[in-house]
């Protein structure tokens, strides 16, 4: 290498240098996937993927309405890529490759850039196919809080806590088989087992606000607080028309609620999954009192009837739709250890059918579940209003996961306000991967 040529090789790599430093500047929040050895109780180490070395990733707290740039780096070897759920943001920008969004390359990087809206307790995790693979997709630890601050932050409270929930396969870092269906060893609220971590520490007359994220792949989980009733504010980050005092709070995959305990009973006590088998695996966390000590104590909240038409308001929605479309769910079964393929009117994705919208038109999705399954399902880029459940009408509950029981019909309405490629699809991650999934198109 000659004199010039060394010059003119200089010369380009300052200039990559400083177009790289100036990019790493120009970002609000930085992001790197990368492999991470997480104990979740001592002698406890789940191999898995997350966000910055920490599960759940960092939290994101953003202005409404206030332009963010996401840096994401990819230290993984496979393609990668993050979803920002719950927000009516670009296609491109929205994490899902379906959507059209580019997948994150091994080493590579990538620069999302959106304007957060709407306000409330939304997450972002990756959006990646896992099939049997269950060290992939959100079997994983990728999945973190993102809360886009209001402009006014409604209700008064002392204390905010935020809480994920998820469940872990003692056997991720040696993969998958065929013949095994998504079963779990343990599971955490945030990075630790029930016990193993540091308590949330309050006080006499306190109110707390916990937002609550259902980060499982899989699982629909029940929570309770042992001498202390919920107040349900929120439920996946839109304000609920008739807030209900719960003994317990039922979260499907994705779902999220935002609810309100007030510290009324001093003591040392177990915020945890009702059901004992799960709440033995990990699933809990310590309340403690300023002052008290002791051993944590559980007290099982009464049987609890769930229901949506409890949050909303029992009339029916105003808007009539300019458009219904019926969608109904199936599924094949194939046996010998394969998961079943799931179908939407007959048909599994890729070779679901596209549904086209018009701007600014209603639409209602007909649900008509006839699998014995409960299905999560969840609109992309879009919010939605619950308007029916089995014929009985409702109004004013704003979602954008909505879990369909079993045997069941449910009704949703949404305006087509965000266009560009949507996926419709369920947020259990079987199901997803097996089929369960369509998208939607606007002309």
């Amino acid at each position: 290498m000659n004199r010039r040529e060394f010059v003119k090789g200089s010369a380009v790599t300052a200039a990559l240098l400083s177009a790289r430093s100036a990019w790493a500047q120009q970002a609000d929040v930085s992001l790197e996937i990368a492999p991470l050895k997480l104990e979740i109780a001592p002698g406890k180490v789940i191999s898995t993927v997350a966000y910055n070395g920490r599960v759940p990733g960092s939290l994101i707290r953003w202005p409404e309405d206030r332009p963010i740039a996401i840096d994401v780096r990819n230290r993984t070897d496979v393609p990668e890529i993050v979803h920002w759920h719950g927000l009516w943001i670009p296609s491109d920008q929205d994490g899902a490759m379906e959507e059209g969004s580019p997948m994150i390359m091994p080493g590579g990087e990538r620069r999302y850039r959106f304007t957060p809206q709407p306000a409330g307790t939304r997450w972002y995790h990756t959006h990646t196919i896992a099939g049997h693979d269950f060290k992939r997709a959100l079997y994983t630890g990728q999945f973190g809080c993102l809360y886009v601050e209001p402009k006014e932050e409604p209700g008064a409270f002392d204390q905010e806590v935020f809480l994920a929930l998820h469940d872990w396969n003692a056997y991720m870092g040696s993969g998958g088989d065929a013949s095994m269906d998504a079963s779990y060893d343990y599971a955490t609220i945030n990075d630790r087992m029930l016990g193993h971590g540091e308590p949330v520490r309050v006080k006499q007359g306190q109110r707390v606000l916990f937002r609550i994220v259902n980060a499982s792949a899989t699982v629909t989980h029940w929570l309770g607080m042992a001498a202390h009733h919920m107040e349900v504010l929120s439920l996946d980050g839109n304000p609920v028309p008739v807030r209900k005092s719960m003994e317990a709070l039922r979260l499907a995959p994705a779902e999220r609620a935002d609810v309100l305990i007030e510290m009324t009973r001093p003591g040392v006590w177990v915020l945890g999954e009702t059901r004992d088998e799960i709440r033995s695996s990990g699933m809990g966390i310590v309340v403690e009192y300023a002052g008290a000590a002791g051993e944590p104590q559980w007290i099982a909240p009464p049987e609890t009837l769930w229901d949506y038409a409890q949050f909303a308001h029992p009339v029916a929605a105003e808007v009539t739709p300019d458009h219904v479309l019926p969608l109904v769910f199936t599924s094949k079964f194939h046996g010998h250890g394969e998961f079943d393929s799931w179908m939407i009117n007959g048909k599994s994705f890729p070779k679901t059918d596209t549904i086209m919208l018009e701007e600014g038109k209603r639409y209602r999705l007909r649900m008509v579940n006839r699998s014995t399954d409960d299905h999560p399902v969840h609109l992309h880029r879009h919010t939605f209003e619950v308007t029916s459940i089995d014929g009985r009408p409702m109004s004013g509950l704003h979602k954008d996961v909505v879990a369909v029981s079993g045997k069941s019909t449910v009704e949703i309405d949404f305006t087509a306000q965000n266009p560009g490629t949507t996926l419709f699809h369920c947020h259990q991650q079987t199901h997803m991967d097996f089929g369960f999934m369509m998208l939607m198109r606007y002309s």
